[in-house]
């Protein structure tokens, strides 16, 4: 289960990558918290600038392990991990990049409205069917969305669930940059050490400047997070999890 999330340093730059393939990196409340830990760490090390996160070939991630919302919908507690990372990304102190290569689903789209620079290959396809699975957008997307894509963008992502490409999303103002898959980690690695090589202190203010008050984000985050685990014990989201999983069956 460890090897889920692998964490390396490359001089000033964190690597936190995504390492399920299996599951094309459905991630787990596990791998939620050793991310969390991650980021954490991150920041607390002066010796780290710079937090990058990266998938494997053909898969960023397919967002949340559906098992773990499936044990919730039927009885369960528990996924505090889950609202505990998307409020870490919100909170940290260091600029994030993201290199997202293929799936990007759930998570897999909205931890990178997080990141200061995301780069994804042409191969990639943005999703987020939250509302198709009897469940509401989160870690603030649906605050952070319309921001970049107006209210009907916003809409056709976050609520219609249509997709966008990567060359979209760009277009749009969602990513940075669209790289050939083949280069797509070396990119972010040479972004990343960029930012690494900038004066911190001025590089924090200026982060802080454009980023602006973080309270009204992490206000969104708790809303959204209370509506998504009320939604999590509906009977019309019990009923799309389980026709989802017969589906993959």
């Amino acid at each position: 289960m460890t090897d889920h999330i692998l964490i390396e340093r490359r001089d000033a730059v964190q690597v936190i990558r995504m390492n399920r393939p299996d599951k094309k990196n459905a991630l787990t409340r596990a791998m939620y918290g050793k991310m969390s830990e991650a980021l954490a760490a991150g920041d607390a090390d002066p010796a780290v600038r710079v937090h990058v996160f990266l998938g494997v070939p053909g898969a960023f991630s397919a967002g949340n392990d559906l098992t773990d919302f499936l044990a919730v919908a039927t009885g369960g507690e528990g996924g505090s991990e889950v609202w505990e990372f998307l409020l870490a990304l919100a909170r940290s102190q260091k600029p994030m990049v993201s290199g997202v290569d293929g799936i990007a689903v759930g998570i897999g789209t909205t931890l990178n409205l997080h990141c200061d620079l995301t780069f994804a290959t042409p191969r990639t396809l943005f999703r987020t069917p939250f509302v198709d699975l009897g469940l509401v957008p989160e870690a603030g997307s649906s605050l952070l969305v319309p921001q970049v894509l107006g209210r009907q963008g916003a809409f056709a992502l976050l609520a219609l669930g249509e997709g966008l490409s990567a060359e979209q999303a760009r277009a749009a103002g969602l990513i940075h940059q669209v790289v050939e898959e083949g280069g797509l980690e070396a990119a972010v690695l040479a972004a990343a050490a960029r930012i690494a090589a900038k004066p911190p202190q001025a590089l924090r203010i200026a982060r802080d400047l454009m980023r602006g008050p973080r309270e009204p984000l992490l206000a969104r985050i708790e809303e959204e997070t209370a509506l998504f685990r009320e939604r999590l014990k509906s009977d019309e989201a019990r009923a799309a999890l389980m026709a989802f999983m017969e589906r993959k069956k």
